[in-house]
């Protein structure tokens, strides 16, 4: 028979559904980048292989996206005490970090493809439009969750302090942070 006492201690070890499913996109997206990495690494074996040099301008989207990574963690600390004002504020100011890193995203992406390095180009080019790229779809997509979770913020109807949602967004971008920070020092060093 099963004691009273045990029921509330198993309860509590369930992950909710929602941080399921994202650790499982996150695992996969994990494998998609690694895969990628990987192929890279095999082709830069190959002779005529030309490396770049990455514009200094992803070095700011960088320190751009840390710093969205500390406001997205003091939003859900803001939220569990229920300083709604301050959780607000520091949603929107992760929002807006997450929207300039696009945007210097977009700005190295021009300078390199106005320096001649296209899409075509060879070596390492394609390799790290295509990676940025999907990496930047994945910032756009934590992007559009957030500025979700905002209105609901701001919502007269939805008076709701169940921190599923907050949580999920938040390990969700300290997530595509830290892939990007990976993908920095492998474009930076490694290559």
């Amino acid at each position: 028979m099963e004691s009273v006492v045990n029921r509330p201690s198993a309860q509590r070890k369930r992950i909710h559904p929602y941080k399921f499913i994202l650790w499982v996109a996150m695992g996969s997206i994990v494998m998609m980048f690694a895969g990628l990495t990987s192929a890279y690494i095999v082709k830069s074996n190959q002779p005529k292989w030309i490396m770049l040099d990455l514009p200094v301008i992803f070095s700011y989207s960088t320190a751009v996206i840390i710093l969205s990574s500390i406001t997205i963690q003091i939003a859900l600390k803001e939220f569990k005490e229920r300083k709604i004002a301050l959780y607000r504020n520091m949603l929107a100011l992760t929002f807006v970090l997450g929207v300039l890193f696009i945007f210097l995203q977009l700005l190295g992406f021009n300078q390199l493809w106005s320096s001649g390095i296209t899409l075509r180009g060879a070596g390492a080019a394609p390799f790290m439009y295509v990676i940025f790229g999907l990496h930047g779809l994945h910032v756009v997509g934590g992007i559009i969750a957030l500025l979700i979770i905002f209105i609901k913020a701001f919502s007269r109807r939805n008076r709701s302090y169940d921190p599923i949602s907050i949580e999920v967004a938040s390990t969700y971008w300290h997530f595509v942070d830290a892939l990007w920070i990976y993908l920095f020092i492998f474009f930076m060093w490694i290559q």
